[in-house]
This record gives C-alpha cells, structure tokens and sequence, in this order.
C-alpha cells in the first residue's frame, strides 16, 4: 500500500501529500482511482436491508468533513447520521469529505457527488482557498457554480459558512466571511453562519493543530449543523407526504428496531484519503 505523508505548511494546505523516499500518491489520484470505483463501493454500502431505500444527505467538503485526526465514527457525517436516528429520521449520511479539498478540487468532483443521488447535500468548502491567500472571486465562482450545478439536479443545498484566523489581514478575512451569506441569500440557500462556532479557538475541542476538531468538537458541529438541517428535513417530510415518497424517512423513535440498518458510506475510498483540510 502506498504512504501519504500530510504536512501542516498552509501554502500548500493542510494535508497536503509530500513525496516519500520511495513513492508518493497524489491527492488527485486518489480522488480520480476513488471515483472510478465509487459507484462499486457506494452499491455495496447501500445494499443492505432497507438502507438503500433511504434519501441520501451528502457531507461534501474537506477534511474537516472528512474528520481528519479522529475515527470515521467521530467525524461529523457519523454522528450527525446518530443523531438523525435517535430523532427519528432516517436518512443516510454520506461522507464525501476529502482532504485538502479547495473549491476548484469540489467542482471537479460534483458528478460524483450527483451520482450518489444525493436529496441534500451539506456544502462545506472554501477554507482550503483562504489559507492559501487565493483570490476570493474564485473563490466565490467555484462555489456559485457547485451550487447551481447541484440546484440543477434538484438537489437541496445547505450551505456551511467558514470564517479565517485573524492573521490573514482585516480585509481579506471579511470579505472571505461575507461570501457565504451573499450566496446563501443569492441562491436561497440555508445557511450555517459558521461551521465551527462553539468549537474554533477552544484548545480543549481542538486537536494539536489548533484547527481541525477533536471527537467533542465534532459532536458539536453536528449540533450546529442539525439545527440548520432540522428543517430542511421537516419541509422534506410535508413534500413527501403530499407525493407518497420516501416512507421510511421519518419514523417517531420509538418505532426503530436496534435491528435496523445503520448505513454510513464513505466516498473517497475510506481512511486511505481522510486526510488534513486548510481552514
């Protein structure tokens, strides 16, 4: 198996991969070698019990998506995909993060994602562009085309809002901060204002790296995170009722059976690209 070495140097972005003494492996490759067999890997995820009768939500972000630093079953997409079951919904959760990911590194990657079929996709990128010193208008049309790529395929988009340390100048940071809420309101999106709030610049939530959440952080994210969900699912459940879609995406919990399925795909190929974000 070949060695990922990640590395914590902001110009090329946490988690960037450096070649070894002997080999290395892109990041690039990865992504590429993950999306030819992703719809293997996704149809055997989903094909268990009733799990592949469930609408899919999509964590599509970098690797504070993917969890980098902590289990698959810490990172976010898993205990958000908890914590929808004790509630009651049954949805399967995604995890579409990839390390190092940057908002040109997301677009090139929405047939992918499209092809999970996703019914919500939870956007969580842009951070890795502005720890890079990137420019912000990029920035902001790679997103706005992620977005209308997935509108396209009436797919529902909440959108993640991600904020800089103050060391990237006033200027910059502001600007970078503001473009989530002007897309949000362009595109009529939800939107969570900050993705790590509560979390970001709390040592005790924070891995060594000051940047990327520890389990306890994680669990808060998904707090956050639900809050915006919530109703995005419940506005769902009235669509579906009224065209007789998804039976299985609500169930009060005390109808749920320990027996049933508890699907959690990850597409990327697994721990081999959980790797560092940039934020």
């Amino acid at each position: 198996m070949e060695r990922i070495l990640y590395c914590t140097d902001n110009s090329k972005g946490l988690g960037s991969p450096l070649m070894t003494k002997n080999r290395y492996v892109c990041r690039l490759g990865l992504v590429v070698i993950a999306a030819l067999f992703s719809g293997d890997l996704l149809q055997g995820h989903a094909s268990s019990g009733t799990g592949e009768d469930r609408p899919r939500i999509i964590a599509f972000g970098d690797s504070l998506t993917a969890g980098l630093g902590v289990t698959r079953e810490e990172a976010y997409p898993a205990q958000l995909q908890r914590r929808l079951e004790e509630l009651g919904f049954q949805y399967q959760v995604i995890n579409a993060g990839v390390s190092g990911e940057t908002t040109a590194g997301g677009l090139r990657r929405v047939t992918w994602v499209l092809s999970a079929k996703p019914e919500i996709v939870i956007l969580e990128l842009g951070a890795n562009d502005g720890l890079r010193g990137l420019g912000l208008d990029q920035t902001r049309d790679n997103l706005a085309n992620i977005i209308r790529q997935l509108l396209q395929a009436h797919v529902t988009v909440i959108l993640a809002g991600m904020k800089l340390p103050p060391n990237y100048g006033e200027e910059y940071t502001k600007q970078f901060e503001s473009l989530y809420p002007a897309l949000a309101t362009q595109y009529r999106l939800p939107l969570i204002p900050f993705f790590l709030e509560g979390v970001a610049a709390h040592p005790a939530l924070n891995q060594a790296d000051g940047i990327h959440p520890t389990a306890e952080g994680y669990k808060i994210v998904a707090e956050q995170v639900l809050k915006v969900l919530i109703p995005v699912l419940e506005d769902h459940q009235r669509k579906a009722r009224k065209t007789g879609s998804h039976p299985l995406a609500f169930r009060p919990p005390s109808t749920l059976s320990s027996d049933d399925p508890q699907p959690l795909i990850s597409l990327g190929g697994g721990e081999g690209i959980r790797g560092g974000l940039q934020w």
